[in-house]
This record gives C-alpha cells, structure tokens and sequence, in this order.
C-alpha cells in the first residue's frame, strides 16, 4: 500500500493560529492550530509571535516553526480525517505533560 506524499507549495495567515494551506496537487486546507497547542512541542506556539514565525520546510515540503515544531504533510492535507484523532491526542498530552 503506497502512502500518498504531498508537499505543502503554499500557506497563508488567515485569522490567528489559523493558515490556509495550499498543497502541490492544488487543493488546500484552512487550519485552525489553537485547540491542538499543548504538549512539549506545539504548546510554545500558543505565543501567537512565534506561531507566525511559520515556514516552509524547503527539503521536506511541510510547514515548520523555529522551535522544532511541525507536521506530516499528509496529515496536513487530510486535516478533516484526523483533526477529531489529532485533538484526542492533545487531551490526553494535557492531562500527562512529560
């Protein structure tokens, strides 16, 4: 079974913690990152400074902060299919911080 592999081409900051983000097969989503901003990694981004710091990853294509943090493209691309899994992960992050 082959993974489909996607390349963030573009994002744009619509509202905070909020991107449209536009893929290579020319489709895109818009985000809304702020109910999944806990945990070691994602939660420094609730400082909406460095949440806009946001880039493109230029080798693997993906949107990428300067703290480390990002995301699977694929995942990205699919948001609708794993935004629900994705915010029941956050919960149980938050209830056990490491």
């Amino acid at each position: 079974m082959r993974h489909p592999i996607y390349r963030v081409r573009s994002y744009e900051i619509v509202a905070p913690y909020t991107l449209k983000v536009q893929f290579d097969d020319n489709t895109w989503q818009i985000i809304d990152f702020q109910s999944i901003l806990v945990g070691k990694i994602y939660a420094p981004l609730r400082d909406l400074l460095l949440f806009n710091r946001v880039q493109i990853d230029p080798e693997v294509q993906t949107l990428v902060w300067p703290n480390g943090a990002d995301f699977d493209p694929a995942t990205l691309h699919d948001w609708p299919r794993y935004a629900d899994e994705f915010k029941a992960h956050v919960q149980k992050w938050a209830l056990n911080p490491a």
